[in-house]
C-alpha cells in the first residue's frame, strides 16, 4: 500500500528568503487510520526527520477538527512533538480551513489554533500543564562533562532544571555565547544518557539574548540527526521553566531562534500565560 506522505518546514523563519531552507521538517501522514505501529514506525524511518506525524483518527466523535495524531521518530514513537504538530495543523488548515484544532496525543488532548496571515498560516498549540524537577547532580554532572563544559559554564540566574509541557527536557542555559556556540558531543555517548534517563525530547542547551530572547540549541541524536532544527515541545518547557522560576512576569511573551547551528534558522514564539499550559506558535511551509 502506498501511503500519502506530505514534507512541511515548520517554526519558519518569515524573513528567510526561502522559508522552507530554515525550520525544522516533519512528515506528516493524513489519513493512517489503516497503519499498525510497524508501518508509521517504518514509514518515520524511510522520510528520515526528526519526527513523522500520523493522524490515525481523522475524525474524533464526528467531529471533523478533532483528531487522534502520534509521532515517531526514525527509531522510535515519541510522546510529543511540538513541530510535527505545527505542520499538521497548518497542513490541515490548507485542507480544510483555518481555525480551531484538537489533536488527541500520548500526553493528553492539544487545542491548537491555525490563522492565515500576509506571510502564510501560523498556528499555535497550547501545551499540557508544565512541571519542574531538580536534575540529580550526578546526571547533570555526566551531561556537563558530554558537553564539554562545567558548572560555570552556566549561568548563575538559570539554575539547570528538567523542564516539562509533553516531553521531559534538560534545560542548560550558557553563560558564554562563545562556548554556547562552539560545544560539541558525542552523538552516541548522549543519547546513551538520554536513553538511560528516560528523556524522550532533546537536551534543550540556550543562551539568553535579552530577558525575553534566547538562542537554542536543541540536542536530538537519533539517526544521520545529532541537533534539532526547531523544537516546539522544548519551547514550551523552556516557558514554563521560566515563569515557575520566575524568570519572566507573565504574561510575557518569549523569542527562540534555533537553527542557525544546523544550518536551518527558525523562529519559535513562546506565550507564558499566569496559569496553565504554555502557548507555542509558528509558520510552516511546505517542502517542494
Amino acid at each position: 500500500m502506498t501511503v500519502p506522505v506530505l514534507r512541511y518546514a515548520a517554526f519558519t523563519d518569515p524573513d528567510l528568503a526561502d522559508a522552507a531552507a530554515g525550520g525544522n521538517p516533519a512528515g506528516i501522514v493524513l489519513d493512517a487510520s489503516g497503519l499498525d505501529d510497524a508501518a508509521m514506525q517504518a514509514i518515520a524511518a524511510e522520510v528520515g526527520y526528526a519526527e513523522t506525524a500520523f493522524v490515525t483518527v481523522p475524525t474524533v466523535d464526528g467531529d471533523p477538527r478533532h483528531s487522534r495524531l502520534r509521532y515517531f521518530s526514525p527509531v522510535a514513537e515519541v510522546p510529543f512533538c511540538g513541530h510535527a504538530t505545527v505542520a499538521t495543523a497548518v497542513a490541515l488548515a490548507g485542507r480544510d480551513g483555518a481555525g480551531a484544532l484538537t489533536f488527541d496525543t500520548s500526553v493528553g488532548p492539544i487545542t491548537i489554533h491555525t490563522r492565515a496571515t500576509d506571510v502564510g498560516v501560523t498556528a499555535s498549540f497550547t501545551s499540557v500543564e508544565p512541571q519542574l524537577r531538580a536534575i540529580d547532580p550526578g546526571v547533570l554532572a555526566d551531561l556537563l562533562e558530554l558537553l564539554g563544559a562545567t558548572p560555570a559554564s552556566l549561568h548563575p540566574g538559570y539554575p539547570p532544571r528538567l523542564a516539562f509541557a509533553g516531553n521531559w527536557h534538560p534545560v542548560l542555559v550558557f553563560a558564554d555565547p562563545g562556548e554556547f556556540d562552539t560545544f560539541t558531543f558525542d552523538p552516541a555517548s548522549m543519547r546513551a544518557l538520554m536513553d538511560a534517563q528516560g528523556w524522550a525530547g532533546t537536551v534543550t542547551t540556550l543562551v539568553a539574548r535579552g530577558p525575553h530572547e534566547f538562542e537554542a540549541r536543541n540536542l536530538f541524536p537519533v539517526g544521520s540527526i545529532s541537533e534539532d532544527p526547531a523544537t516546539g515541545s522544548a519551547a514550551a518547557s523552556v516557558g514554563g521553566y521560566l515563569r515557575e522560576l520566575g524568570l519572566v512576569r507573565p504574561p510575557a511573551q518569549v523569542v527562540i531562534r534555533q537553527g542557525r547551528h544546523v544550518g536551518r534558522p527558525g523562529l519559535l514564539l513562546v506565550d507564558v500565560p499566569v496559569a496553565g499550559g504554555i502557548v507555542v506558535t509558528g509558520s510552516a511551509v511546505e517542502i517542494g
